[in-house]
């Protein structure tokens, strides 16, 4: 894999690359230093425990957040398949108001794509209910199993192996019972607040969540697993301390890099990726003024023209990039429903260059000058959430723990007496 593929991957926030190098490459090691080193102004005995724990809940969470949602969600695909459905088909489909509409699909599909694609199709449109039932539970096991062992049954692991090595347990039953009704009365709220809000989860719900990428399941189960912690938190100081940090992490993981990266692309005025831009075949149409693009963002000039032009460099990298999707014999799965307001940004984007570049004349300099500034801006992005979600947030975690606690130790940890 080249380098430039590499800061692609990376630059993708859409993707899980990101949060890997961020999560396992940076984060997780400072922050086991940082927690050393801050409990370590009290007392290096806890120091040692809490860098202890946080080393096998980091990895450990890891392990899960990053490989447990897409096992378990290949595992509920091979179910639903063993049901006699495909779990690649879209929900979306069925959106009345679109040209990729089911019914228009089996129509205009059949004859281009095997008989096998369109009786696919025709026993989904067929058997909708049962369909989306199969596609909630996968949906829900790829969540709520992640969140089960994150959320309460390794912390309660890591306590107990921590509990034999503190001198005392601070009647810790006690303490847990107080943060569990805190956690319930909290859950208890929301539940009331929905019902007064009289908020319903009839409709499209099952739609959006079966489409949800591997990064939304993430970020619905690190809510689901903040609550965890904060309810299996040994102390109410503990599920405070907990609270802060899990806040700060999903704002860090999921929403931050997506805002930086918007600013830094306004800043350097570069949007495309950088595979795109290194690309000599994408140059030499610009050059040559060759390249092919829809007349308009419409979806059915956008689905029209890649259904007419499937070896054309705009499908070419719309597929590389996963913005479409093209069988072997170069036709659209219609199964796939092809998000045509994405595509549509991609191609303004695209248009965008294009124009840039031949106000500068020289495309091919132009070119590899925009290749190193949106490779420099995805590594800033990347060097930056880091830096917050590894230096930043624990520093701040730190100081809010040493206001509301007026100690510097692990909640969880710190002998009664140090905590106010």
């Amino acid at each position: 894999m080249s380098i430039t593929s590499i800061i692609s991957a990376i630059g993708n926030n859409n993707s899980v690359c990101p949060l890997i190098v961020r999560d396992c490459g940076i984060e997780v090691p400072t922050k086991i230093i940082l927690t050393y080193n801050q409990n370590k102004k009290e007392s290096k005995e806890v120091a040692k425990l809490a860098a202890r724990e946080r080393f096998l809940d980091e990895y450990a969470v890891s392990a899960v957040w990053l490989g447990g949602i897409p096992l378990v969600g290949k595992m509920a695909d091979y179910f639903i398949r063993k049901k006699g459905f495909n779990p690649d088909i879209n929900l979306k489909l069925f959106k009345n108001n679109s040209i990729q509409n089911i019914n228009e699909n089996i129509k205009n599909f059949k004859g281009k794509v095997s008989d096998s694609i369109i009786d696919e199709l025709i026993k989904v449109k067929n058997n909708k209910s049962v369909y989306e039932k199969l596609l909630a539970g996968k949906f829900i096991a790829s969540t709520t199993i992640p969140i089960l062992f994150m959320g309460v049954i390794l912390p309660k692991l890591i306590f107990a192996s921590s509990a034999k090595k503190i001198e005392k347990q601070r009647a810790k039953e006690a303490k847990n019972r107080n943060s569990f009704s805190q956690s319930n009365e909290i859950i208890k709220d929301s539940i009331d607040f929905i019902k007064d809000k009289k908020i319903s989860f009839k409709g499209n719900w099952i739609s959006t969540a079966a489409n949800f990428s591997t990064v939304d399941k993430m970020f619905v189960t690190d809510g689901g697993y903040a609550v965890g912690r904060v309810a299996t938190a040994r102390n109410k100081y503990e599920a405070i301390d907990v609270g802060f940090k899990m806040t700060g992490m999903m704002f860090l993981n999921f929403i931050a890099p997506k805002y930086i990266e918007k600013f830094l692309n306004s800043v350097f005025n570069v949007d495309l990726d950088p595979l795109m831009l290194g690309d000599k075949s994408f140059i030499e149409a610009v050059k040559n003024n060759k390249l092919k693009l829809p007349q308009n963002d419409t979806e059915k000039e956008i689905l029209n023209f890649i259904d007419k032009n499937p070896d054309s460099i705009l499908v070419k990298f719309a597929q590389k990039f996963n913005k479409v999707k093209l069988l072997e014999n170069k036709v659209r799965d219609p199964r796939f429903y092809t998000d045509t307001q994405g595509l549509a940004k991609f191609i303004n984007d695209i248009r965008k260059f294009v124009k840039n570049a031949k106000l500068d004349k020289n495309i091919q300099n132009y070119a590899f000058k925009s290749k190193i500034i949106k490779s420099a801006s995805i590594l800033t992005n990347i060097a930056l959430s880091s830096a917050l979600l590894a230096y930043g947030l624990p520093k701040a975690q730190f100081a809010f723990r040493k206001l509301v606690t007026g100690s510097d130790l692990e909640p969880g940890l710190a002998p009664a007496k140090k905590i106010l």
